[in-house]
C-alpha cells in the first residue's frame, strides 16, 4: 500500500482528506504543521505528501524548501491560492504538482495517481492487440507500429492506465501539458481526433473504446 503523508494546519482539511483516500487504498498519516511533517519524513518512509501552502509559523513554501533538502519524495501542494505567481513560486521551490481548493475528488484521486506512475510507471498496457509500451514509447497494433506524436502518447497512455474513468479536458490538460500551460480545451479535442484516425488506419476499432463524454471529456471502455 502506499503511504501519503498529510500537512496541513486544519483538522477539518486532514480529515476530508483521509476520507477521500482511505477508500483508494491509501494508508495515511496526519500532521499539523510544517515541522511535524519534516520530523515524519526524517523519521519514517512515504510515498507522496499532500502540503497545504497557508500554515502558521512554518508555511508549505518553507516547508516544501527544507524537504528538498534532504528528501525527493513527490510533493502536491493544496491551497486556496491560485494566483499564477503562487504556482510558479510553489513548484520552483520543489513541489511536483498544486491543486487549489475547493478541489474535486476525482481530480484529486487522478492527480496523485499520475505522479505515483511517474515514480513507478507501468510501463506496457495492452488491449486486444493494442500495446502501449513507455518504455520504447511505441504504441503498436499487431505487428504494426502507430506513429503517435509526444502528446498524444502521454494522453493515450493517461486514459488506457484508468479504464472507465472520464477525465475533463482541463484536467487532461493539466495532467498532460502541465498546471501551468495557456493551451485550451480545444487542443485536446484535435489530439484526440488525430489519436483516432491514426489508430483506426491500423484496423483497431478505436470507436468501441476511446469515447467522448459530451460537455465533459473523454474515458477509455476497455
Amino acid at each position: 500500500m502506499k503511504r501519503i503523508l498529510l500537512v496541513d494546519d486544519e483538522k477539518r482539511m486532514l480529515d476530508l482528506l483521509e476520507l477521500y483516500l482511505v477508500p483508494h487504498g491509501y494508508v495515511v498519516h496526519k500532521v499539523r504543521s510544517g515541522a511535524e511533517g519534516l520530523e515524519e519524513l526524517r523519521t519514517y518512509s512515504y510515498d507522496l505528501v499532500l502540503l497545504d501552502i497557508m500554515m502558521k509559523d512554518m508555511d508549505g513554501m518553507e516547508t516544501c524548501r527544507r524537504i528538498r533538502t534532504f528528501s525527493k519524495v513527490p510533493i502536491i501542494m493544496l491551497t486556496a491560492k491560485d494566483q499564477k505567481e503562487d504556482v510558479i513560486q510553489g513548484l520552483k521551490t520543489g513541489a511536483d504538482d498544486y491543486i487549489t481548493k475547493p478541489f474535486d475528488e476525482e481530480i484529486l484521486i487522478a492527480r496523485i495517481e499520475a505522479l505515483l506512475r511517474r515514480e513507478h510507471p507501468q510501463s506496457s498496457i495492452e488491449i486486444n492487440g493494442l500495446e502501449w509500451n513507455s518504455d520504447t514509447y511505441e504504441l503498436h497494433f499487431g505487428s504494426e507500429e502507430i506513429p503517435l506524436t509526444p502528446k498524444e502518447f502521454q494522453l493515450l497512455g493517461l486514459l488506457l492506465r484508468r479504464p472507465n474513468h472520464v477525465y475533463d479536458r482541463n484536467d487532461l490538460l493539466d495532467l498532460v501539458w502541465g498546471i501551468q500551460s495557456d493551451t485550451d480545451g480545444r487542443t485536446i479535442d484535435s489530439h484526440v481526433r488525430h489519436i483516432r484516425e491514426k489508430i483506426r488506419r491500423s484496423g483497431f476499432p478505436i470507436n468501441d473504446h476511446l469515447k467522448t463524454v459530451w460537455g465533459v471529456g473523454y474515458k477509455w471502455i476497455n
